[in-house]
């Protein structure tokens, strides 16, 4: 199991290096200069390229990545072309409130839509019908459209939420249970766009691995043996069919996190996400590479945690038989 994870740990770092190595250059060929948005629309030709040269962006682009790879490995990320702040303090600050509301994301998409596709694979008739229809739908609804219709339904129809950002303009002044009043209260809506988009997914995945499962010789031998529904259901088709969604959790890590950063951008939430897009916007090159480096890092020890779960749960991964990740015997 140990070899298995350092070879899964090894694959996740060149996943990173290809991840930072194809936005480099990306960035270059994007439309844009950072130096001229920096000195103004009035500045010459000349305070541009002088501009240019302070930045170091007048140099070949694969001499630019190596002094840029080469100083980020040592810690120096840079600092930030549009507010002149050091890279590594704007993400220390933002990080926080994307694991925030990453894991909670994860947790009850995953709770909810397993109780969803349990209820759906164990009921079956009309109501699976209905559940159905319904998770689909949640799995296809595009994020940053739900996140608008919850904001004008919950903001400004009925005014009982905020939109924006992670606390009140008066946070500073509340105290006790206001404070986590106030934060539940901004943290609602991100959350449940988030939640409601993976919910559809995992309710989907967990319904079909329990059909499968229910097929099994061995749940067949449980019902002989008169153990009831409920029993049955629970201890040998959920259990055994919960293996295969730790799969889907190292598999869903980056779409979660690539529409978290749309979701923070839609509610001005201070996380990695909206400081990835403002540094884009701006054409910030060490803002946008060093978030762009933290998210693919994140999403890499989220699978290699997934995989370690997969491998604790299921005995013929831990002991060499084989992975559970889809593709990883090819």
């Amino acid at each position: 199991m140990l070899l298995m994870l350092v070879r899964r740990a090894l694959s996740g770092l060149a996943v990173v290096v290809g991840v930072v190595t194809l936005m480099f250059f990306l960035l270059r060929l994007a439309p844009g200069d950072p130096a001229r948005l920096l000195v103004g629309p009035a500045a010459t030709p000349e305070q541009v390229e002088a501009q240019r040269r302070a930045l170091g962006l007048d140099r070949p682009a694969p001499e630019q990545y190596a002094a840029w790879l080469g100083r980020f490995v040592q810690g120096d990320w840079g600092t930030s072309i549009a507010t002149g702040r050091p890279v590594r303090a704007m993400l220390a600050a933002a990080w926080p409130a994307t694991i925030r509301l990453v894991g909670l994301s994860l947790l009850l998409s995953y709770a909810l839509g397993i109780a969803l596709g349990a209820l759906q694979a164990t009921r079956g008739g009309r109501l699976d019908t209905a559940l159905s229809v319904l998770s689909v739908a949640l799995f296809a609804m595009p994020g940053y459209w739900l996140g608008l219709m919850l904001v004008m339904l919950f903001t400004y129809r009925l005014g009982v939420l905020p939109a924006f950002g992670a606390a009140g303009f008066d946070a500073d002044y509340l105290t006790g249970w206001d404070v986590v009043a106030d934060r539940l209260r901004h943290l609602a809506l991100p959350l449940a766009t988030l939640t409601l988009v993976g919910v559809g997914g995992t309710a989907r995945y967990v319904r079909g691995a329990m059909l499968d499962v229910a097929g099994s010789p061995f749940v067949a031998i449980a019902r002989a043996k008169g153990l009831s529904p409920a029993r049955v259901a629970l201890r040998h088709v959920l259990r055994n069919a919960l293996i295969p969604v730790l799969t889907l959790l190292g598999l869903s890590l980056p779409a979660l996190f690539s529409g978290a950063v749309f979701i923070e951008a839609i509610f001005a939430w201070p996380g990695v996400g909206r400081v990835l897009v403002e540094g884009v916007v701006a054409r910030d090159y060490p803002v946008v590479m060093a978030a762009t480096a933290v998210s693919a890092v994140l999403v890499v020890l989220g699978n290699l945690l997934a995989e370690a779960l997969v491998s604790w749960a299921d005995p013929r991964v831990r002991d060499g038989g084989g992975s559970a990740m889809p593709g990883a015997g090819t």
